[in-house]
């Protein structure tokens, strides 16, 4: 006998017209589809790369216009008149120490710098210290009010300081405060508080509740709670806001006018450069000028350049929280 098995279509036979169309039109669809996603997705990272570099020329130009200045201050505190007017942008043809040398003691910015450290290093304690404990207890204590004076502390941030100088100087001059550190310092702090508090809350409220909870069942008050827990969980807050309290309270000009205008021996150093400025005009020393405002530029840098990584810290801590 024999039998028959049906195995299909012989090898090399020619597939069917209907199902070989399906299947190269399945190709043809899976590969446009393909090249349609890879297509987007080159536009889309060419978007980014040209945004990323955009984004980098900003940044260099913002540098430029930063710096530039600053570095043309520091050059010409070390050059004369004639090459300050004749070539600015020159590099001084010697380095005249004796610039800075006349502008700390004939010009007296030494005792202005010793009166800004003191006033700001004051003003910056008593600030830090009244704005961590405000915005301990708005951010983590519930009570009637609790809203309304934190509102009532940020809208500080809206009142321009040239509006309230004249009732200020009253105030002041009616508390007996008028040219002494002490009224310089309170408004100072005043003036401080708003945007301390408004930061500082912001980050209290990144807090664990439960250190704090473990805290209280351990027997710790509440005053205990704050400068030994809390506090020092806040560090990079803290110094953050103190970095920018005594970079804003020493390039403070308008208070000290207003406030210390009539004791010259308790002048701060905005209000010395201003005299050197004016001086300059009919003495001609304006490298003693610029010298003078190196040194109050240079303090500022080193203190942001030793503080940037805890500044940075600060700022973003509460979003990575």
């Amino acid at each position: 006998m024999t039998s028959t098995v049906d195995s299909g279509p012989a090898a090399g036979a020619a597939p069917e017209p209907g199902a070989g169309g399906r299947a190269g039109a399945g190709t043809r669809d899976t590969a446009s589809a393909g090249t349609t996603r890879g297509g987007g997705a080159d536009r889309a990272v060419y978007r980014e790369s040209a945004l990323f570099r955009l984004s980098h020329v900003a940044l260099v130009l913002w540098a430029i216009i930063v710096i530039a200045p600053i570095v043309w201050v520091f050059l010409a505190s070390f050059k004369n008149t004639t090459e300050i007017f004749s070539s600015p942008w020159t590099m001084p043809a010697e380095l005249r120490v004796e610039n800075w040398s006349r502008a700390w003691t004939k010009a007296h910015v030494g005792r202005y710098f010793t009166n800004s450290v003191l006033v700001v290093s004051l003003s910056t304690a008593g600030t830090m210290l009244l704005s961590a404990m405000a915005a301990y207890v708005l951010a983590r204590y519930q009570f009637l009010g609790n809203r309304i004076v934190y509102w009532f502390f940020v809208s500080g941030l809206a009142f321009p300081v040239f509006l309230a100088l004249v009732p200020l100087f009253f105030v002041v001059r009616n508390l007996g405060l008028l040219n002494t550190y002490t009224g310089l310092i309170l408004v100072y702090i005043a003036y401080s508080l708003p945007f301390s508090i408004f930061f500082l809350c912001a980050f209290f409220r990144t807090l664990p509740t439960s250190v704090a909870e473990a805290a209280l069942i351990d027997g710790a008050g509440h005053w205990r709670l704050f400068f030994q827990v809390m506090l020092p969980m806040a560090k990079p807050g803290l110094i953050s806001v103190t970095i920018f309290n005594v970079i804003g309270q020493w390039a403070q000009y308008l208070l000290p006018v207003l406030l210390l205008a009539g004791a010259k021996d308790k002048w701060v150093l905005t209000q010395g450069i201003q005299e050197i400025s004016v001086n300059a005009g009919y003495q001609a020393d304006w490298s003693g000028l610029f010298a003078a405002l190196s040194m109050a530029i240079l303090p500022m840098i080193v203190m942001y350049a030793i503080f940037q990584r805890q500044i940075q810290a600060g700022l973003t801590a509460g979003a990575v929280k």
